[in-house]
């Protein structure tokens, strides 16, 4: 008698393949670890790896020529960079970060979603694990356990510690723009309130993050998504967020003063900047003079901590502080010049920096035509709403920002919806792929 394994229903298999790349966040919920690659990192690997067997084994084309070109642009800029590095070693580990982050790892989930629906569960990801890192991070400000901020250890962290105060913001941002995202597309009623509950609720571990450029990225990106579904719409849900976000700061009186504090100053980077924001301006200027000096191919990846000092002035500090979280007082070094732009520019040259933004800027044209195209009537507004707000999050954020930490490989997979929505698409429709069960679904919640 012979044994034959029993084939999975369509449904089932077509949702397969996305369980690796759902499991990427859902490891980021795990405490990091102090050193090394955490598991999250690792997962992201094999991720790779699997997507390439998978290719193998179903001898399928890997990318088309247009997804191959928008994802393979940064390449060269960070392979001339990676050979001018001042080191082999640091050479080949920030080539090996950039690859992660903008083209291996994107490439392996664009791959990997067969349809709407796949796309759909990685979102839910990414809103579960902001409200996994959110819990822990109103945790601590409410039982004073978290990273030090003005005397207190009061910072919202979650589980990346003082050493990473970006990752939890991080993570509770993108979180809720995908939650966003879902809330205003065209998917059943019960999926739209708890995506909309969840981004209400996202608000508070964000506001307890103090983490400004985070604000202004979701701030920023929410109205592009809220002004893309029409101003009426808009106008309901900034309402819900503001009376949202009277009661909890208002009534409960949930860090008012250290809020306002902190909105202050935004706006006060002029007259009286404190000593982060004077650290920025002085690592964006020395970004800037080294460049000048290596205008086409920059110093090399890895390189702006080796050139930082001889083009910085005397008003840079030492380095920034961290305590608190389970962690002892510590002074680490600014490594970057918190700018993402700059620092590719320094490192990388204008070659670099055109290369990568040329590949981001395709993804925003191609994401963003699709989603005019479906806006009224066709299928997968959420998705389209979805990918274009983590692209504007990342685009805007990395004004403030860049990448490393854990908080990174998230980067990664959100660059993966960003391309499958972009990139991936129907033959005869030109749009994302999806079953009879979704349009069913979607034209339902019309």
């Amino acid at each position: 008698m012979s044994l034959a394994l029993t084939p999975l229903p369509p449904r089932v298999a077509a949702l397969a393949p996305a369980l690796p790349v759902v499991a990427v966040p859902a490891l980021l919920a795990l405490p990091r670890t102090p050193d090394g690659a955490g598991p999250a990192d690792v997962l992201s690997g094999l991720l790779v790896v699997y997507c390439v067997i998978r290719l193998l084994r179903e001898r399928r084309r890997p990318l088309s020529p247009a997804a191959a070109v928008v994802l393979g642009l940064p390449v060269v800029g960070l392979a001339i960079a990676a050979m001018g590095a001042f080191s082999s070693q640091a050479g080949l580990t920030g080539l090996g970060r950039y690859l992660q982050t903008f083209v291996l790892v994107p490439a392996a989930v664009l791959l990997l979603l067969r349809d709407r629906a796949g796309f759909r569960m990685v979102a839910w990801s990414f809103v579960g694990l902001g409200l996994c890192q959110g819990a822990v991070g109103v945790h601590q400000f409410v039982t004073r356990t978290g990273a030090s901020y003005q005397g207190a250890n009061i910072r919202a962290v979650g589980t990346f510690g003082p050493q990473d105060v970006m990752g939890m913001a991080t993570a509770v941002s993108l979180g809720l723009v995908c939650a966003v995202g879902i809330a205003l597309g065209r998917v059943s009623a019960r999926q739209r309130v708890i995506a909309a509950g969840c981004a209400l609720v996202l608000l508070l571990p964000l506001a307890l993050s103090f983490s400004r450029g985070a604000w202004i990225a979701t701030v920023l990106t929410c109205a592009m998504q809220l002004a893309l579904t029409g101003w009426r719409r808009a106008l309901k849900v900034v309402a819900a967020a503001v009376a949202s976000g009277v009661i909890l700061v208002g009534g409960f009186g949930v860090g008012s003063a250290l809020l306002q504090q902190r909105i202050d100053s935004i706006a006060q980077v002029a007259d009286t900047p404190d000593q982060s924001v004077v650290d920025r301006y002085t690592l964006w200027a020395s970004a800037t003079d080294i460049w000048r000096g290596h205008p086409l191919t920059g110093v090399g990846l890895k390189g702006f901590p080796e050139y930082r000092d001889g083009h910085a002035t005397l008003a840079l500090s030492s380095g920034s502080e961290t305590d608190g979280a389970g962690v002892a007082y510590q002074r680490q070094p600014l490594l970057s010049p918190h700018n993402m732009y700059l620092l590719v520019l320094s490192e990388q040259g204008l070659i670099g920096l055109l290369a990568l933004t040329g590949s981001w800027l395709a993804l925003l044209v191609c994401g963003v035509r699709r989603l005019l195209r479906v806006r009224v009537r066709g299928p997968g507004l959420d998705c389209g709403l979805v990918a274009c707000g983590l692209l504007v999050w990342l685009l805007t954020d990395f004004v403030y920002g860049d990448i490393g930490g854990p908080a990174t490989v998230l980067i990664a997979v959100g660059m993966g919806l960003v391309a499958w929505w972009a990139l991936a698409g129907d033959a005869r429709t030109g749009l994302p792929r999806g079953g009879a069960r979704e349009r069913a679904e979607e034209a339902m919640a019309r």
